[in-house]
């Protein structure tokens, strides 16, 4: 334990020794969440958790050594709150959860007195959803290339409590910790039309984001976010992949200019020894057949 404390007289760190694959997570009240922290057994000695609750500072959950059971800090009791050893792959579970537990979970690697964090799994809480709320995002079917235009599509189909909706976009991109907010529907309900069944009750919104002018910094998971009838209603998310086009080697193009100057600068050459000689020679005109060949 000592070792920990003493990391914070060291520097802290972030790489790839470990990490945390999912980014997000969204559970209801009463469900049991699981967070991997994924690490190098080579490089790592102890795993350490934290909870950050927005607009407070982390505070330390438990810490673990594979060779000895977790020690569990302040009030993170491990009646609801476990740490298991799985290999490489350290996880927390916490059971029963509750509105309070909504917070960035981290997990830190500490080895040499230096602690090396991962970039976070953000958990979101939210009352019982009704099985009749659905929230679909359709895939991107090809691969996009920069300059192209692309059309983010999210379903919300909800039987109940067809008022207006509050639409948010978040865009996930690679190396960043937590996904980050991009466009708002704001209220709507004009994009909603009912279900043509006689007597049914179903609502089904489309909501689109059109991305037009693609850049290579725009691709990533895109999260569809719905606020309706008190519930958060979160899409499994859009992976888009720009994939860059066909580009020409910057060094061929190189060689290619400097083989036509050469070529060029060769006729002048022999064209100007030519002209000196006052006539056009035999020797000449083969030179320049074969310059021109």
């Amino acid at each position: 334990i000592s070792r920990f404390f003493a990391l914070l007289l060291s520097g802290i760190t972030q790489t790839d020794i470990v990490s945390q694959p999912v980014p997000l997570m969204t559970v209801q009240l009463g469900e049991n969440v699981l967070f991997s922290c994924l690490y190098s057994e080579q490089e790592v000695e102890y795993i350490s958790w934290f909870k950050q609750t927005v607009g407070e500072k982390p505070r330390l959950i438990a810490i673990s050594h594979k060779y000895t059971h977790p020690i569990y800090y302040g009030n993170f009791s491990h009646t609801r709150f476990k740490v298991l050893e799985n290999g490489s792959n350290n996880q927390l579970i916490i059971s029963n959860t509750e509105f309070s537990d909504s917070a960035i979970y981290y997990c830190g690697g500490m080895n040499n007195y230096a602690m090396t964090f991962a970039t976070g799994t953000f958990l979101i809480v939210t009352a019982v959803i009704s099985r009749h709320k659905t929230v679909v995002q359709q895939p991107v079917s090809d691969p996009v290339h920069p300059g192209d235009s692309v059309t983010l599509q999210c379903t919300v189909n909800s039987e109940t409590c067809a008022g207006d909706h509050s639409v948010y976009w978040f865009r996930h991109g690679s190396g960043e910790s937590l996904p980050g907010l991009i466009y708002t529907h704001g209220n709507r309900s004009d994009e909603c039309e009912k279900s043509p069944e006689a007597g049914s009750p179903t609502h089904s919104c489309v909501y689109s984001l059109p991305k037009r002018n693609l850049r290579r910094s725009d691709a990533g998971i895109y999260y569809c976010a719905v606020v309706t009838c008190g519930d958060i209603l979160f899409g499994d998310g859009t992976k888009c992949i720009c994939v860059a086009g066909p580009t020409l080697d910057p060094v061929l193009l190189g060689l290619g200019a400097a083989l036509v100057f050469c070529v060029v600068l060769l006729i002048f050459l022999v064209c100007y020894i030519c002209k000196n000689t006052g006539k056009m020679s035999f020797s000449c005109k083969i030179y320049l057949l074969l310059c021109l060949h």
